[in-house]
Protein backbone atom coordinates (compact mmCIF):
# COMPACT_ATOMS: atom_id res chain seq x y z
CA UNK A 1 0.00 0.00 0.00
CA UNK A 2 1.23 3.51 -0.81
CA UNK A 3 1.08 4.95 2.69
CA UNK A 4 2.14 8.41 1.58
CA UNK A 5 -0.66 8.75 -0.93
CA UNK A 6 -3.21 7.28 1.47
CA UNK A 7 -2.37 9.77 4.20
CA UNK A 8 -2.40 12.65 1.72
CA UNK A 9 -5.82 11.49 0.54
CA UNK A 10 -7.12 11.32 4.10
CA UNK A 11 -5.76 14.77 4.95
CA UNK A 12 -7.21 16.44 1.87
CA UNK A 13 -10.51 14.65 2.28
CA UNK A 14 -10.73 15.61 5.96
CA UNK A 15 -9.88 19.25 5.27
CA UNK A 16 -12.41 19.38 2.45
CA UNK A 17 -15.06 17.73 4.62
CA UNK A 18 -14.53 20.12 7.54
CA UNK A 19 -14.59 23.15 5.25
CA UNK A 20 -17.70 21.87 3.52
CA UNK A 21 -19.39 21.30 6.87
CA UNK A 22 -18.38 24.76 8.07
CA UNK A 23 -19.71 26.40 4.93
CA UNK A 24 -22.96 24.40 5.09
CA UNK A 25 -23.37 25.21 8.78
CA UNK A 26 -22.75 28.88 8.03
CA UNK A 27 -25.43 28.95 5.34
CA UNK A 28 -27.80 26.60 7.17
CA UNK A 29 -27.50 27.35 10.90
CA UNK A 30 -29.81 25.46 13.23
CA UNK A 31 -32.84 27.50 14.27
CA UNK A 32 -33.90 27.64 17.88
CA UNK A 33 -37.32 26.28 18.62
CA UNK A 34 -38.14 29.68 20.03
CA UNK A 35 -37.59 31.21 16.61
CA UNK A 36 -40.34 29.21 14.97
CA UNK A 37 -42.98 31.58 16.33
CA UNK A 38 -42.79 34.88 14.51
CA UNK A 39 -43.42 38.31 15.95
CA UNK A 40 -46.50 40.11 14.62
CA UNK A 41 -46.00 43.22 12.58
CA UNK A 42 -47.89 46.34 11.62
CA UNK A 43 -47.14 48.98 9.04
CA UNK A 44 -46.19 52.37 10.41
CA UNK A 45 -47.26 55.68 8.94
CA UNK A 46 -43.98 56.26 7.16
CA UNK A 47 -44.11 52.95 5.32
CA UNK A 48 -41.57 51.14 7.48
CA UNK A 49 -42.45 47.89 9.17
CA UNK A 50 -42.93 47.85 12.91
CA UNK A 51 -43.05 44.76 15.05
CA UNK A 52 -44.33 43.84 18.44
CA UNK A 53 -44.62 46.77 20.76
CA UNK A 54 -41.73 47.02 23.14
CA UNK A 55 -44.25 46.81 25.96
CA UNK A 56 -44.59 43.13 25.16
CA UNK A 57 -41.01 42.61 26.30
CA UNK A 58 -40.57 42.69 30.09
CA UNK A 59 -37.71 44.72 31.54
CA UNK A 60 -35.63 43.52 34.49
CA UNK A 61 -36.75 45.90 37.23
CA UNK A 62 -35.20 45.68 40.67
CA UNK A 63 -37.35 46.37 43.66
CA UNK A 64 -37.30 50.01 44.64
CA UNK A 65 -35.44 51.01 41.48
CA UNK A 66 -32.01 49.85 42.66
CA UNK A 67 -29.83 47.23 41.02
CA UNK A 68 -30.47 43.69 42.09
CA UNK A 69 -28.35 42.12 44.75
CA UNK A 70 -25.81 39.57 43.72
CA UNK A 71 -27.44 36.41 42.53
CA UNK A 72 -29.23 37.11 39.28
CA UNK A 73 -31.58 39.20 37.21
CA UNK A 74 -34.22 41.10 39.21
CA UNK A 75 -37.89 40.13 39.33
CA UNK A 76 -39.81 40.98 36.19
CA UNK A 77 -42.81 43.29 36.32
CA UNK A 78 -46.24 41.97 35.40
CA UNK A 79 -46.47 43.35 31.87
CA UNK A 80 -48.90 42.12 29.24
CA UNK A 81 -47.50 39.50 26.91
CA UNK A 82 -49.83 40.58 24.10
CA UNK A 83 -47.98 42.67 21.51
CA UNK A 84 -49.65 45.91 20.47
CA UNK A 85 -48.81 48.39 17.75
CA UNK A 86 -46.75 51.40 18.72
CA UNK A 87 -48.72 54.64 18.70
CA UNK A 88 -45.57 56.74 18.97
CA UNK A 89 -44.11 59.12 16.46
CA UNK A 90 -41.21 57.96 14.29
CA UNK A 91 -38.08 60.10 14.21
CA UNK A 92 -35.58 59.50 11.39
CA UNK A 93 -31.92 60.39 11.92
CA UNK A 94 -29.58 60.28 8.92
CA UNK A 95 -25.80 60.61 9.15
CA UNK A 96 -23.04 59.68 6.73
CA UNK A 97 -22.97 56.13 8.15
CA UNK A 98 -26.37 55.45 9.73
CA UNK A 99 -30.07 55.80 9.04
CA UNK A 100 -31.78 55.30 12.41
CA UNK A 101 -35.48 55.21 13.25
CA UNK A 102 -36.41 56.33 16.78
CA UNK A 103 -39.87 56.05 18.33
CA UNK A 104 -41.38 58.39 20.92
CA UNK A 105 -42.84 55.33 22.65
CA UNK A 106 -39.84 54.34 24.73
CA UNK A 107 -37.61 56.80 22.84
CA UNK A 108 -35.84 53.70 21.54
CA UNK A 109 -34.11 52.66 18.33
CA UNK A 110 -36.48 50.59 16.19
CA UNK A 111 -34.40 50.21 13.02
CA UNK A 112 -30.84 50.78 11.85
CA UNK A 113 -29.63 50.92 8.25
CA UNK A 114 -25.88 50.90 7.56
CA UNK A 115 -25.45 53.30 4.65
CA UNK A 116 -21.95 52.11 3.67
CA UNK A 117 -22.86 48.42 3.50
CA UNK A 118 -25.15 46.85 0.93
CA UNK A 119 -27.79 44.23 1.60
CA UNK A 120 -26.85 40.61 1.04
CA UNK A 121 -29.48 39.75 -1.56
CA UNK A 122 -30.01 43.14 -3.23
CA UNK A 123 -26.85 45.19 -3.79
CA UNK A 124 -28.94 48.26 -4.68
CA UNK A 125 -30.11 48.54 -1.06
CA UNK A 126 -28.26 49.24 2.17
CA UNK A 127 -27.88 46.63 4.88
CA UNK A 128 -30.53 46.67 7.61
CA UNK A 129 -28.92 45.83 10.94
CA UNK A 130 -32.03 46.33 13.08
CA UNK A 131 -35.67 46.10 12.10
CA UNK A 132 -39.11 45.00 13.26
CA UNK A 133 -40.15 42.17 10.98
CA UNK A 134 -41.74 38.82 11.57
CA UNK A 135 -38.64 37.10 10.23
CA UNK A 136 -36.08 39.45 11.78
CA UNK A 137 -37.00 41.26 14.99
CA UNK A 138 -34.09 43.18 16.48
CA UNK A 139 -34.33 46.48 18.43
CA UNK A 140 -32.65 48.36 21.27
CA UNK A 141 -34.43 49.34 24.46
CA UNK A 142 -33.44 51.41 27.45
CA UNK A 143 -35.15 53.07 30.39
CA UNK A 144 -34.96 54.13 34.01
CA UNK A 145 -35.69 51.88 36.96
CA UNK A 146 -37.47 53.41 39.94
CA UNK A 147 -40.97 54.22 41.11
CA UNK A 148 -42.80 55.75 38.19
CA UNK A 149 -39.66 56.62 36.21
CA UNK A 150 -39.99 56.16 32.43
CA UNK A 151 -38.93 52.88 30.90
CA UNK A 152 -39.21 51.61 27.31
CA UNK A 153 -43.01 51.49 27.58
CA UNK A 154 -43.35 55.19 28.43
CA UNK A 155 -44.34 57.93 26.02
CA UNK A 156 -41.65 60.54 25.46
CA UNK A 157 -41.90 63.94 23.80
CA UNK A 158 -39.40 65.11 21.22
CA UNK A 159 -37.80 68.27 22.60
CA UNK A 160 -39.04 71.41 20.83
CA UNK A 161 -41.55 69.46 18.74
CA UNK A 162 -45.18 70.65 18.77
CA UNK A 163 -46.33 68.73 15.69
CA UNK A 164 -48.96 66.00 15.53
CA UNK A 165 -47.67 62.53 16.42
CA UNK A 166 -48.82 61.24 13.05
CA UNK A 167 -46.24 63.41 11.32
CA UNK A 168 -42.72 62.04 11.13
CA UNK A 169 -39.67 64.19 11.82
CA UNK A 170 -36.33 63.80 10.07
CA UNK A 171 -32.95 65.00 11.35
CA UNK A 172 -29.91 65.02 9.08
CA UNK A 173 -26.28 65.46 10.04
CA UNK A 174 -25.60 67.51 6.93
CA UNK A 175 -22.31 69.39 7.13
CA UNK A 176 -22.19 69.21 10.92
CA UNK A 177 -19.85 66.94 12.84
CA UNK A 178 -22.40 66.15 15.55
CA UNK A 179 -26.17 65.85 15.84
CA UNK A 180 -28.22 65.58 19.03
CA UNK A 181 -31.85 64.42 19.35
CA UNK A 182 -33.46 64.83 22.78
CA UNK A 183 -36.63 63.33 24.25
CA UNK A 184 -38.34 64.55 27.46
CA UNK A 185 -40.48 62.73 30.01
CA UNK A 186 -42.31 64.11 33.08
CA UNK A 187 -44.24 61.04 34.20
CA UNK A 188 -43.03 61.50 37.78
CA UNK A 189 -44.14 64.84 39.32
CA UNK A 190 -41.22 67.24 39.85
CA UNK A 191 -38.78 64.80 38.17
CA UNK A 192 -37.65 65.54 34.62
CA UNK A 193 -35.88 62.90 32.55
CA UNK A 194 -34.17 63.72 29.27
CA UNK A 195 -32.92 61.04 26.91
CA UNK A 196 -30.46 62.33 24.32
CA UNK A 197 -28.98 60.54 21.31
CA UNK A 198 -25.72 61.96 19.98
CA UNK A 199 -24.63 61.02 16.46
CA UNK A 200 -21.17 61.83 15.07
CA UNK A 201 -19.70 62.06 11.61
CA UNK A 202 -17.88 58.99 10.28
CA UNK A 203 -18.84 57.00 13.37
CA UNK A 204 -20.98 53.99 14.20
CA UNK A 205 -21.05 54.96 17.88
CA UNK A 206 -24.23 56.57 19.19
CA UNK A 207 -24.12 58.06 22.70
CA UNK A 208 -27.29 57.47 24.73
CA UNK A 209 -27.41 59.89 27.66
CA UNK A 210 -29.91 60.27 30.52
CA UNK A 211 -30.15 63.63 32.30
CA UNK A 212 -32.34 63.50 35.41
CA UNK A 213 -33.41 66.57 37.41
CA UNK A 214 -34.97 65.97 40.85
CA UNK A 215 -37.22 68.77 42.11
CA UNK A 216 -39.25 66.50 44.37
CA UNK A 217 -39.27 66.64 48.16
CA UNK A 218 -37.15 63.51 48.56
CA UNK A 219 -33.99 62.02 47.13
CA UNK A 220 -34.32 59.41 44.39
CA UNK A 221 -31.98 56.54 43.58
CA UNK A 222 -32.61 55.45 39.98
CA UNK A 223 -30.81 52.94 37.81
CA UNK A 224 -30.81 52.65 34.04
CA UNK A 225 -31.02 49.56 31.87
CA UNK A 226 -29.79 49.17 28.30
CA UNK A 227 -30.70 46.06 26.34
CA UNK A 228 -31.01 44.43 22.94
CA UNK A 229 -34.12 42.43 22.10
CA UNK A 230 -34.07 40.06 19.14
CA UNK A 231 -35.35 36.73 17.95
CA UNK A 232 -33.16 33.72 17.22
CA UNK A 233 -33.78 33.75 13.48
CA UNK A 234 -30.60 33.87 11.37
CA UNK A 235 -29.65 37.31 10.03
CA UNK A 236 -29.96 38.36 6.43
CA UNK A 237 -27.96 36.23 4.01
CA UNK A 238 -28.09 33.06 6.09
CA UNK A 239 -30.61 30.33 5.38
CA UNK A 240 -32.99 29.01 8.01
CA UNK A 241 -32.58 25.43 6.72
CA UNK A 242 -31.28 22.80 9.08
CA UNK A 243 -28.09 20.74 8.93
CA UNK A 244 -28.00 17.14 10.24
CA UNK A 245 -24.23 17.30 10.83
CA UNK A 246 -22.31 19.21 13.44
CA UNK A 247 -19.70 21.74 12.46
CA UNK A 248 -18.21 25.16 13.03
CA UNK A 249 -20.48 28.13 12.33
CA UNK A 250 -20.33 31.89 12.55
CA UNK A 251 -21.99 32.88 15.80
CA UNK A 252 -25.28 34.71 16.17
CA UNK A 253 -26.38 35.77 19.64
CA UNK A 254 -25.30 37.62 22.79
CA UNK A 255 -21.67 38.02 23.82
CA UNK A 256 -20.28 39.26 27.14
CA UNK A 257 -16.81 40.55 27.97
CA UNK A 258 -15.30 41.08 31.43
CA UNK A 259 -11.69 41.27 32.55
CA UNK A 260 -12.31 38.30 34.84
CA UNK A 261 -13.50 35.84 32.19
CA UNK A 262 -12.68 37.69 28.97
CA UNK A 263 -14.80 37.09 25.87
CA UNK A 264 -17.76 34.73 26.25
CA UNK A 265 -20.41 33.79 23.72
CA UNK A 266 -23.88 33.13 25.12
CA UNK A 267 -25.85 30.81 22.86
CA UNK A 268 -29.61 31.14 22.71
CA UNK A 269 -29.83 27.48 23.68
CA UNK A 270 -27.80 28.17 26.83
CA UNK A 271 -30.19 30.97 27.75
CA UNK A 272 -33.11 28.55 27.31
CA UNK A 273 -31.42 26.10 29.67
CA UNK A 274 -30.23 28.81 32.08
CA UNK A 275 -26.63 27.63 31.57
CA UNK A 276 -24.79 30.96 31.52
CA UNK A 277 -21.57 31.41 33.48
CA UNK A 278 -20.51 34.99 32.73
CA UNK A 279 -20.05 37.32 35.74
CA UNK A 280 -23.44 38.82 36.55
CA UNK A 281 -21.91 41.79 38.35
CA UNK A 282 -18.64 43.53 37.56
CA UNK A 283 -16.94 46.89 37.29
CA UNK A 284 -15.87 46.50 33.68
CA UNK A 285 -16.82 44.92 30.37
CA UNK A 286 -19.58 45.18 27.83
CA UNK A 287 -22.48 43.24 26.34
CA UNK A 288 -23.18 42.77 22.63
CA UNK A 289 -25.44 41.09 20.12
CA UNK A 290 -23.25 39.47 17.48
CA UNK A 291 -24.03 38.29 13.98
CA UNK A 292 -22.01 37.54 10.86
CA UNK A 293 -19.97 40.63 9.86
CA UNK A 294 -21.80 43.01 12.24
CA UNK A 295 -22.14 43.74 15.95
CA UNK A 296 -24.26 45.87 18.26
CA UNK A 297 -22.72 46.59 21.66
CA UNK A 298 -23.38 48.59 24.82
CA UNK A 299 -20.01 49.97 25.96
CA UNK A 300 -20.15 51.45 29.49
CA UNK A 301 -17.14 53.28 30.86
CA UNK A 302 -14.77 51.35 33.09
CA UNK A 303 -14.95 51.50 36.89
CA UNK A 304 -18.75 51.77 36.80
CA UNK A 305 -20.73 49.02 38.49
CA UNK A 306 -22.97 47.16 36.11
CA UNK A 307 -25.12 44.05 36.15
CA UNK A 308 -25.19 41.94 33.01
CA UNK A 309 -28.20 39.86 32.06
CA UNK A 310 -29.40 37.61 29.27
CA UNK A 311 -32.93 36.26 29.22
CA UNK A 312 -35.54 34.56 27.12
CA UNK A 313 -38.35 37.06 27.56
CA UNK A 314 -41.05 35.43 25.43
CA UNK A 315 -41.43 32.26 23.40
CA UNK A 316 -39.75 34.02 20.48
CA UNK A 317 -37.56 36.85 21.82
CA UNK A 318 -34.34 37.12 23.79
CA UNK A 319 -32.79 40.06 25.61
CA UNK A 320 -29.22 40.89 26.58
CA UNK A 321 -28.15 44.00 28.38
CA UNK A 322 -26.84 45.91 31.36
CA UNK A 323 -28.23 47.59 34.48
CA UNK A 324 -26.19 50.58 35.66
CA UNK A 325 -26.89 52.66 38.81
CA UNK A 326 -27.30 56.39 38.25
CA UNK A 327 -26.73 57.04 41.95
CA UNK A 328 -28.61 59.01 44.58
CA UNK A 329 -30.00 62.35 43.39
CA UNK A 330 -30.81 64.76 46.20
CA UNK A 331 -33.66 67.28 46.15
CA UNK A 332 -32.87 70.05 43.67
CA UNK A 333 -29.92 68.14 42.22
CA UNK A 334 -29.32 66.57 38.82
CA UNK A 335 -27.38 63.58 37.50
CA UNK A 336 -26.35 62.24 34.12
CA UNK A 337 -25.42 58.84 32.75
CA UNK A 338 -23.92 58.24 29.32
CA UNK A 339 -23.87 54.89 27.53
CA UNK A 340 -22.05 54.51 24.18
CA UNK A 341 -23.79 52.22 21.72
CA UNK A 342 -21.94 50.70 18.76
CA UNK A 343 -24.03 49.75 15.72
CA UNK A 344 -21.91 48.68 12.80
CA UNK A 345 -19.50 46.36 11.03
CA UNK A 346 -16.89 44.20 12.70
CA UNK A 347 -13.94 46.30 11.57
CA UNK A 348 -11.32 44.85 13.86
CA UNK A 349 -8.84 47.70 14.12
CA UNK A 350 -11.62 50.18 14.93
CA UNK A 351 -13.27 47.85 17.43
CA UNK A 352 -9.99 47.50 19.35
CA UNK A 353 -9.98 51.25 20.01
CA UNK A 354 -13.53 51.32 21.38
CA UNK A 355 -13.36 48.78 24.20
CA UNK A 356 -11.03 46.00 25.41
CA UNK A 357 -11.78 42.71 23.69
CA UNK A 358 -14.44 44.13 21.36
CA UNK A 359 -12.47 42.92 18.32
CA UNK A 360 -12.97 39.34 19.56
CA UNK A 361 -16.53 39.41 18.22
CA UNK A 362 -14.98 38.57 14.84
CA UNK A 363 -15.56 34.82 14.70
CA UNK A 364 -12.33 33.09 13.66
CA UNK A 365 -13.32 29.81 15.25
CA UNK A 366 -10.81 27.75 17.21
CA UNK A 367 -7.86 28.91 15.08
CA UNK A 368 -8.05 32.56 16.14
CA UNK A 369 -4.38 32.47 17.21
CA UNK A 370 -3.42 31.84 13.56
CA UNK A 371 -6.25 33.68 11.83
CA UNK A 372 -5.74 37.11 13.37
CA UNK A 373 -2.02 37.44 12.43
CA UNK A 374 -2.94 36.32 8.91
CA UNK A 375 -5.59 39.05 8.76
CA UNK A 376 -3.04 41.63 9.94
CA UNK A 377 -0.67 40.64 7.13
CA UNK A 378 -3.50 40.66 4.59
CA UNK A 379 -4.57 44.13 5.75
CA UNK A 380 -1.00 45.39 5.46
CA UNK A 381 -0.74 44.12 1.90
CA UNK A 382 -4.16 45.54 1.04
CA UNK A 383 -3.15 48.99 2.29
CA UNK A 384 -0.43 48.92 -0.37
CA UNK A 385 -2.25 47.13 -3.20
CA UNK A 386 -5.79 48.42 -2.69
CA UNK A 387 -7.48 45.28 -4.07
CA UNK A 388 -8.34 42.24 -1.96
CA UNK A 389 -8.09 39.79 -4.86
CA UNK A 390 -4.49 40.72 -5.68
CA UNK A 391 -3.85 40.88 -1.93
CA UNK A 392 -4.84 37.20 -1.63
CA UNK A 393 -2.57 36.27 -4.55
CA UNK A 394 0.44 38.07 -3.05
CA UNK A 395 -0.35 36.58 0.35
CA UNK A 396 -0.43 33.10 -1.22
CA UNK A 397 3.01 33.69 -2.71
CA UNK A 398 4.32 34.76 0.72
CA UNK A 399 2.83 31.67 2.35
CA UNK A 400 4.47 29.54 -0.34
CA UNK A 401 7.83 31.16 0.36
CA UNK A 402 7.47 30.59 4.10
CA UNK A 403 6.79 26.90 3.59
CA UNK A 404 9.23 26.54 0.69
CA UNK A 405 11.77 24.36 2.59
CA UNK A 406 9.04 21.93 3.66
CA UNK A 407 7.44 21.88 0.24
CA UNK A 408 10.84 21.42 -1.41
CA UNK A 409 11.54 18.41 0.75
CA UNK A 410 8.08 16.98 0.07
CA UNK A 411 8.48 17.63 -3.66
CA UNK A 412 11.77 15.77 -3.77
CA UNK A 413 10.23 12.89 -1.89
CA UNK A 414 7.42 12.70 -4.44
CA UNK A 415 9.89 12.97 -7.33
CA UNK A 416 11.88 10.06 -5.92
CA UNK A 417 8.68 8.10 -5.55
CA UNK A 418 7.86 8.83 -9.18
CA UNK A 419 11.29 7.49 -10.15
CA UNK A 420 10.46 4.27 -8.36
CA UNK A 421 7.32 3.71 -10.44
CA UNK A 422 8.94 1.19 -12.83
CA UNK A 423 10.32 -0.81 -9.90
CA UNK A 424 6.91 -0.80 -8.21
CA UNK A 425 5.28 -2.05 -11.43
CA UNK A 426 7.85 -4.82 -11.58
CA UNK A 427 7.06 -5.80 -7.99
CA UNK A 428 3.35 -5.89 -8.77
CA UNK A 429 4.06 -8.24 -11.69
CA UNK A 430 6.26 -10.44 -9.49
CA UNK A 431 4.06 -10.72 -6.37
CA UNK A 432 0.61 -10.45 -7.95
CA UNK A 433 -2.08 -10.41 -5.27
CA UNK A 434 0.26 -11.23 -2.40
CA UNK A 435 -0.04 -7.84 -0.67
CA UNK A 436 2.05 -8.86 2.33
CA UNK A 437 5.10 -9.68 0.23
CA UNK A 438 4.43 -6.64 -1.93
CA UNK A 439 4.50 -4.33 1.09
CA UNK A 440 7.62 -6.01 2.46
CA UNK A 441 9.39 -5.53 -0.85
CA UNK A 442 8.35 -1.88 -1.01
CA UNK A 443 9.62 -1.25 2.51
CA UNK A 444 12.94 -2.84 1.58
CA UNK A 445 13.09 -0.66 -1.54
CA UNK A 446 12.38 2.49 0.53
CA UNK A 447 15.22 1.50 2.87
CA UNK A 448 17.65 0.78 0.05
CA UNK A 449 16.82 3.94 -1.91
CA UNK A 450 16.67 6.03 1.31
CA UNK A 451 13.14 7.24 0.61
CA UNK A 452 10.77 8.32 3.35
CA UNK A 453 7.27 7.23 2.23
CA UNK A 454 5.75 9.82 4.57
CA UNK A 455 8.03 12.63 3.43
CA UNK A 456 5.32 14.32 1.37
CA UNK A 457 2.69 14.22 4.12
CA UNK A 458 4.32 16.35 6.82
CA UNK A 459 4.06 19.64 4.88
CA UNK A 460 0.39 18.92 4.20
CA UNK A 461 -0.29 18.27 7.89
CA UNK A 462 1.55 21.42 8.94
CA UNK A 463 -0.12 23.66 6.38
CA UNK A 464 -3.68 22.43 6.89
CA UNK A 465 -4.32 24.55 10.06
CA UNK A 466 -3.09 27.63 8.18
CA UNK A 467 -5.43 26.87 5.31
CA UNK A 468 -8.42 26.44 7.62
CA UNK A 469 -7.46 29.64 9.50
CA UNK A 470 -7.37 31.51 6.20
CA UNK A 471 -10.81 30.08 5.40
CA UNK A 472 -12.14 31.72 8.57
CA UNK A 473 -10.43 35.00 7.76
CA UNK A 474 -12.03 35.10 4.32
CA UNK A 475 -15.38 34.05 5.77
CA UNK A 476 -15.45 36.35 8.81
CA UNK A 477 -13.62 39.55 7.87
CA UNK A 478 -16.19 42.20 6.95
CA UNK A 479 -13.43 44.00 5.05
CA UNK A 480 -13.79 41.35 2.31
CA UNK A 481 -17.58 41.63 2.17
CA UNK A 482 -18.54 43.00 -1.26
CA UNK A 483 -14.82 43.36 -2.10
CA UNK A 484 -14.32 42.98 -5.88
CA UNK A 485 -11.34 41.47 -7.70
CA UNK A 486 -11.59 41.48 -11.49
CA UNK A 487 -14.39 41.17 -14.03
CA UNK A 488 -17.15 38.87 -12.81
CA UNK A 489 -15.73 38.51 -9.28
CA UNK A 490 -17.52 41.39 -7.54
CA UNK A 491 -17.58 39.92 -4.02
CA UNK A 492 -14.76 37.75 -2.72
CA UNK A 493 -16.82 36.67 0.30
CA UNK A 494 -19.42 34.90 -1.89
CA UNK A 495 -19.15 32.02 -4.40
CA UNK A 496 -18.09 32.63 -7.98
CA UNK A 497 -21.39 33.31 -9.79
CA UNK A 498 -20.17 31.64 -13.00
CA UNK A 499 -18.05 28.88 -11.37
CA UNK A 500 -15.00 29.87 -13.38
CA UNK A 501 -12.56 29.82 -10.45
CA UNK A 502 -13.71 26.39 -9.16
CA UNK A 503 -13.24 24.91 -12.65
CA UNK A 504 -9.73 26.40 -12.90
CA UNK A 505 -9.00 25.12 -9.42
CA UNK A 506 -10.14 21.62 -10.39
CA UNK A 507 -7.98 21.70 -13.54
CA UNK A 508 -4.93 22.83 -11.57
CA UNK A 509 -5.54 20.09 -9.02
CA UNK A 510 -5.74 17.52 -11.83
CA UNK A 511 -2.42 18.68 -13.31
CA UNK A 512 -0.88 18.59 -9.84
CA UNK A 513 -1.87 14.92 -9.37
CA UNK A 514 -0.29 14.03 -12.72
CA UNK A 515 3.06 15.40 -11.53
CA UNK A 516 2.96 13.13 -8.49
CA UNK A 517 3.57 9.38 -8.32
CA UNK A 518 0.51 7.30 -9.14
CA UNK A 519 -0.72 5.10 -6.29
CA UNK A 520 0.03 1.40 -6.86
CA UNK A 521 -3.43 0.45 -5.64
CA UNK A 522 -6.02 0.75 -8.49
CA UNK A 523 -8.77 1.93 -6.12
CA UNK A 524 -6.56 4.71 -4.75
CA UNK A 525 -5.60 5.67 -8.29
CA UNK A 526 -9.24 6.03 -9.29
CA UNK A 527 -10.03 8.04 -6.17
CA UNK A 528 -7.11 10.40 -6.79
CA UNK A 529 -8.26 10.85 -10.40
CA UNK A 530 -11.79 11.81 -9.39
CA UNK A 531 -10.77 14.00 -6.43
CA UNK A 532 -10.17 17.16 -8.55
CA UNK A 533 -13.71 16.88 -9.92
CA UNK A 534 -15.19 16.37 -6.45
CA UNK A 535 -13.30 19.32 -4.99
CA UNK A 536 -14.18 21.49 -7.96
CA UNK A 537 -17.92 20.86 -7.50
CA UNK A 538 -17.62 21.29 -3.73
CA UNK A 539 -15.86 24.63 -4.20
CA UNK A 540 -18.79 25.95 -6.22
CA UNK A 541 -20.25 26.93 -2.83
CA UNK A 542 -17.09 28.33 -1.20
CA UNK A 543 -16.15 32.04 -1.03
CA UNK A 544 -14.39 32.99 -4.26
CA UNK A 545 -11.55 34.47 -2.20
CA UNK A 546 -10.81 31.04 -0.73
CA UNK A 547 -11.04 29.38 -4.16
CA UNK A 548 -8.64 32.01 -5.49
CA UNK A 549 -6.18 31.17 -2.71
CA UNK A 550 -6.38 27.41 -3.33
CA UNK A 551 -6.07 27.87 -7.10
CA UNK A 552 -3.02 30.08 -6.73
CA UNK A 553 -1.52 27.58 -4.27
CA UNK A 554 -2.03 24.77 -6.80
CA UNK A 555 -0.43 26.76 -9.63
CA UNK A 556 2.63 27.55 -7.52
CA UNK A 557 2.88 23.90 -6.44
CA UNK A 558 2.68 22.77 -10.07
CA UNK A 559 5.59 25.05 -11.00
CA UNK A 560 7.63 23.91 -8.04
CA UNK A 561 6.97 20.19 -8.61
CA UNK A 562 7.69 20.46 -12.34
CA UNK A 563 11.04 22.07 -11.58
CA UNK A 564 11.91 19.42 -8.99
CA UNK A 565 10.98 16.57 -11.33
CA UNK A 566 13.08 18.10 -14.12
CA UNK A 567 16.02 18.70 -11.78
CA UNK A 568 16.12 15.20 -10.36
CA UNK A 569 15.88 13.64 -13.81
CA UNK A 570 13.87 11.13 -15.78
CA UNK A 571 12.42 8.12 -13.98
CA UNK A 572 14.63 5.11 -13.72
CA UNK A 573 14.07 2.26 -16.16
CA UNK A 574 12.97 -0.89 -14.44
CA UNK A 575 15.15 -3.89 -14.84
CA UNK A 576 13.54 -7.17 -15.92
CA UNK A 577 12.40 -9.15 -12.94
CA UNK A 578 14.43 -12.25 -12.17
CA UNK A 579 12.64 -15.53 -11.93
Amino acid sequence: MDTQRLIALIVFSASGFFLWEAWQKHNHPPVSAAATITAPTAASKNGSTTGANASAVPVPTPTGGAPAASGGVPTLPALSGTPITSTGKRISVVTDTLNVALDTQGADIRSVILLKHTAHSDKTKQFMLMQEKASAYFVTQSGLLGDGLPNHTANWVLAGDKSDVNNNATFELGSNDKLEVTFINNDVPNVTANKTYTFKRNSYVVDVRYDIKNNSAAAINPSAYFQFVRDANPPEGESSGGNPFTGIATFTGPAVYTEAKKFQKVAFSDIDKNKTDYPKESGDGWVAMVQHYFVSAWLPATNIKRETFTKRVTDKLYSAGLIVPVGSIATGAAAALNMPLYLGPQEQEKLKTLAPGLDLVVDYGWLHILAYPMFVVLSWIHNIIGNWGWTIIIFTILIKLVFFPLNQKAGKSMAHMKQMAPKIEAMKARYGDDKLKMNQAMMEMYKTEKINPLGGCLPILIQMPFFIALYWVLLSAVELRNAPWIGWITDLSTPDPFYVLPVIMGASMFIQTKLQPAPPDPVQAKVMTIMPLVFSVMFFFFPSGLVLYWTMQNILTIGQQWYINKTIGAPMVAKPAKR
